[in-house]
């Protein structure tokens, strides 16, 4: 198995990997630097913002839904034009947005965390169909937002309790159903569970920071199988190629100044693993 550097781009704090079904574009942020990075084909955009950008879904071919640290607002990748759709803590200076994905019913889930990593002070919000709930509260770093093909769970964790959680879901509009539960708890080998995605046979593919590596789920929350990157602030994890099946995977360089050479790179491998398509998102 042979890891790829797919984009030597160093990010401060690499978030937000999205493979568009549709263009085969790929894009992925650089949170500390205000960037959206897009590579099309070998060659790399930067996408300069006046504000922290983190997460986005595919609204079509040229319009992206990108959460910033004010909520959601759709994005012209061709002619950068903006539109803001949804407000979600704007009158919060603390905080900003962190991991998010689309939803197999058209929505959008996004987290919020303190921009120092306050505690607690973040939480988890889903976007649908013009409506903003707020799904999860008290949460010190929102991570690994993720959904089973079928539709029937979310996945979801708070970094700092070092535990997955599922969430089961609505079959008809997607809103959560009862408590979340446990569904995997790295706190016994220490592990800090960062960005998630989950492949077209059910399982989840964990990016666990400061550990270098993508742990492998099954449905069932025990453990399959862990790729090693060369880089150990591993942030999130995402499927893209022509047949779903690279792994590609963002990193932060944060904090680490010289130490690794590849630190805040992308990466990519082949798996012998279909990943799911992006859902997209309904204003």
């Amino acid at each position: 198995m042979q890891i790829e550097v797919l984009d030597d781009h160093k990010c401060s704090l690499g978030e937000g990997p999205l493979w568009h079904p549709k263009t085969g574009d790929f894009f992925w942020f650089d949170i500390d630097k205000k960037l959206l990075l897009k590579r099309s084909g070998t060659s790399t955009a930067q996408i300069q913002f006046d504000r922290h950008v983190s997460a986005a879904g595919w609204l079509d071919e040229q319009n992206l839904l990108v959460a910033d640290e004010f909520g959601l607002f759709q994005f012209n990748h061709l002619t950068k034009e903006e539109t803001r759709i949804a407000d979600i803590e704007n009158d919060n200076p603390i905080t900003r947005s962190n991991d998010g994905r689309a939803d197999p019913f058209a929505g959008f889930w996004i987290g919020t965390m303190g921009k120092n990593a306050e505690p607690e002070s973040g939480a988890i919000y889903r976007y649908y169909r013009g409506e903003v709930r707020q799904l999860f509260d008290k949460i010190s770093i929102s991570n690994s937002i993720c959904f089973s093909p079928d539709g029937e769970y979310a996945y979801f964790t708070d970094t700092v309790t070092k535990k997955i959680m599922r969430q089961a879901l609505d079959k008809v509009h997607g809103w959560p159903v009862g408590e979340a539960e446990l569904f995997a708890d790295l706190s016994g080998d220490n592990l800090n569970p960062d960005g998630s995605i989950v492949d077209a046979n059910g399982n989840l593919w964990n990016a666990q920071w400061g550990a270098g590596r993508v742990a492998q789920y099954a449905k069932d929350g025990s453990f399959l199988r862990a790729i090693e990157f060369p880089a150990s602030q591993i942030t999130c994890p995402a499927f893209g190629g022509d047949n779903l099946d690279q792994l590609i995977v963002t990193s932060a360089k944060i904090g680490l100044g010289d130490k690794e050479e590849l630190a805040g790179c992308t990466f990519s491998v082949s798996l012998n693993v279909k990943g799911q398509n992006e859902h997209q998102v309904v204003l």
